[in-house]
């Protein structure tokens, strides 16, 4: 009998919805993230917020700034954690550099999408993002109005044969 190849197992724990109404998403990345021990705890819990978040390359390296990560709610007043320190990110070298190339060039910001835990490990995912201006959005807006009035249409052209 043939083994079944492992699938991993991904809980989501927090989306960040604003980054796709404000940025033009291009390349996402799975990054590491380092934790300590009451912040992964407050993670399992989803007491995070990802939407004022941001990464910033420095000194070679990837690091999460503005996530919030509130306090485990069992833990001691002196063990637990400050709730946006700055977490670094664990990138491969190539990934890394392939950012940083792409930021420079194109004048990219770096934005997490989403917190999870893939196989028990916690991970964000990250892309590479160009700031939508006012326009844009009105644009978008107006694309998604004029495509929901075409559905109903069809839809009641089909519901009244007509």
């Amino acid at each position: 009998m043939a083994e079944q190849p492992h699938v991993p197992e991904i809980k989501v724990i927090a989306t960040n919805r604003a980054a796709r109404h404000n940025y033009v998403l291009s390349d996402t990345f799975e990054a590491g993230i380092v934790l300590r021990g009451s912040e992964v705890k407050a993670l399992r819990e989803s007491k995070v917020q990802i939407v004022d978040a941001f990464a910033q390359l420095s000194g070679g390296e990837l690091w999460l700034h503005n996530l919030h990560v509130a306090p485990y709610s069992f833990s001691q007043s002196y063990s637990g954690h400050d709730p946006l320190r700055v977490r670094k990110l664990l990138l491969n070298r190539r990934e890394l550099e392939k950012i940083r190339r792409k930021q420079l060039s194109d004048r990219l910001n770096i934005v997490p999408l989403r917190i999870y835990f893939k196989d028990g490990k916690a991970k964000v995912e990250i892309a590479l993002a160009k700031g939508k201006t006012k326009g844009d959005r009105r644009q978008d807006i107006a694309k998604r109005d004029a495509d929901r009035d075409a559905r109903n249409a069809m839809g009641r052209a089909l519901k009244y044969g007509g």
